[in-house]
């Protein structure tokens, strides 16, 4: 028997036996996705975690700050946050915090108290058991392009210091301004030079400035992000007729993702206004997941070759 068709054979007999291999990468839900239910009240911010497993059949959440901003240091509620996780076997991967303070702001006193802001994140990311935070990388952009860059990488590097003892990582999201300059960002990682820094990837947030409308190459964007990335966004806004999402190829980005060797997590996170949120995210899931399907047999024989 040839070499591949013996592989073949063995990998159809390890499923009959009900083995099945790891998938390539899992999906997880960001809870921007449901921002307008959020902010309207329509949705709670505790009830989200149980809507991730009933609603979706998802394992995994990323949070966001501002749906529980005053509750930081509430170990109460973080203790219900923790409940209802463990009670539907969701797994809480990373807060995303915003409206924190610049951490590459051009004064030292700033940059620190930006530091200090992201503190009460970091405990409540170690209560939650998360293994991240979520920041920006935002400077003052009236300064010169590595003067931002000096700037970010030093109030990084001092949150990575702080957040190390906890056990938590800092993840840089492309998040508008130089961050959505992935060559920019990637820099900057490489000037902090931390083990608990690291990026996420979000496939939509390349816009470098609004008006004019300025855009960065988001495939090359990501594949400058991959090599930090501890985490992805997978971004959506609109389908069509097909299920494709219309402004970013996911095949084509997943294979970016995969071929820089990360296996984790991607996160849904819909941002668009022509479906309803809940629509939104089914078409993103439908999406990753037909993808996934799609890669994993192209992944597979490529293996077996």
């Amino acid at each position: 028997m040839h070499r591949r068709n013996f592989l073949e054979a063995s990998l159809s007999g390890l499923a009959f036996l009900g083995f099945s291999a790891e998938p390539l990468f899992r999906i997880s839900l960001a809870e921007w996705s449901f921002h307008r239910a959020l902010f309207s009240g329509a949705l709670s911010h505790l009830d989200f975690i149980t809507r991730a497993r009933k609603d979706y059949d998802l394992d995994a959440v990323e949070y966001v700050n501002q749906f529980f901003m005053d509750n930081a240091r509430d170990q109460r509620y973080l203790r219900e946050m923790t409940s209802r996780a463990e009670g539907e076997g969701v797994r809480s991967l990373l807060i995303m915090c915003d409206s924190e303070g610049d951490l590459g702001d051009p004064a030292a006193s700033e940059r620190a108290r930006a530091v200090e802001n992201h503190r009460k994140w970091v405990e409540a990311a170690k209560t939650l058991g998360c293994h991240s935070v979520r920041v920006n990388a935002r400077s003052n952009p009236d300064l010169p392009y590595e003067e931002q860059e000096k700037l970010a990488a030093d109030g990084l590097r001092s949150l990575c210091e702080l957040a190390d003892p906890h056990g938590i990582s800092v993840l840089v999201e492309n998040h508008g301004g130089l961050s959505s300059n992935g060559a920019w960002l990637s820099a900057v990682m490489k000037r902090v030079a931390h083990p608990r820094i690291g990026t996420l990837p979000d496939f939509g947030n390349f816009r470098l400035r609004e008006t004019p409308a300025e855009w960065y190459d988001r495939y090359q964007g990501v594949a400058e992000l991959m090599p930090f990335a501890r985490a992805v966004s997978a971004k959506s806004h609109d389908f069509d007729e097909k299920g494709e999402e219309t402004a970013t190829d996911f095949a084509k980005m997943m294979r970016i993702v995969l071929d820089a060797g990360y296996r984790g997590y991607v996160g849904i996170e819909y941002e668009g206004e022509t479906l309803s949120e809940a629509q939104g995210v089914e078409k993103t899931k439908a999406l990753l997941s037909r993808v996934r399907d799609e890669l994993g047999r192209a992944y597979s024989s490529k293996s077996l070759i």
